[in-house]
């Protein structure tokens, strides 16, 4: 279902997965990015059940072909990419989203985990052009970048989580009602950072998984499908 694609950003070629569904376009698309890890098997498959759901499904590769399974090299690769270079490898995302054929370039959402939800969060406050973003535990930009938040937001935390804390995600609930910004936060109580990785049976909880799979599928439906 899906395949390892380039496309270019400011003359530069980024490597990304591309997963897109069966039937005929054009369709909605997500951007899924990815954890700390990297472009991993998990992060395909995510990219994969979103192409099933009706998107096409692209997964920018943040890393430029690095890839971990051991969390001190993650924690360095994260610490090591530069903030401004990421944003402008999803904006260029975006334009090659917006240039194929199969997309309906102004239905494009994004949707990440972890270091990935905290991309999913940011890039909607720098561009205009996403339409929905769910972003899963991922750090709360301040106040002065949310105030550019141009989409409707679905964000999803577990209270247990290590990374994200309980005031931080409060601090994003206050942002989004004093800004007006339209946003939901659910909060799923007892379930750890990165409950959604079906490959990490340490901090996996299926049935908070599965409810906020459910939630994010209504989400993008609404924003993107109508």
């Amino acid at each position: 279902m899906g395949s390892m694609i380039e496309f270019k950003r400011n003359g530069q070629q980024v490597g990304a997965y591309l997963a897109t569904p069966t039937g005929a376009g054009p369709a909605p698309a997500v951007i899924v990015i990815q954890e700390w890890w990297g472009l991993n098997e998990h992060i395909k498959n995510v990219a994969e059940r979103y192409a099933r759901e009706g998107y096409v499904a692209l997964v920018p590769d943040l890393y430029h072909g690095k890839v971990t399974a051991d969390p001190n090299e993650a924690g360095k690769l994260m610490a090591a990419l530069n903030r401004d270079e990421a944003v402008r490898d999803l904006l260029g995302a975006i334009q090659h989203l917006k240039a194929t054929k199969e997309v309906r370039g102004d239905r494009i959402g994004v949707t990440g985990f972890c270091m990935g939800g905290s991309y999913a969060l940011l890039l909607p406050c720098r561009t205009k052009e996403i339409r929905a973003a769910a972003p899963y535990y991922g750090e709360i930009p301040d106040e002065a970048a949310l105030r550019s938040l141009a989409c409707p937001i679905l964000y999803v935390y577990g209270d247990a989580d290590f990374w994200i804390t309980k005031d931080e995600v409060k601090r994003l609930q206050t942002s989004l009602k004093k800004l007006g910004k339209a946003g939901e936060v659910k909060i799923y109580p007892g379930a750890p950072h990165a409950f959604f990785n079906d490959t990490r049976k340490d901090v996996y909880r299926q049935k908070e998984a599965q409810d906020a799979w459910r939630r994010t599928l209504d989400f993008f439906a609404k924003y993107l499908k109508s």
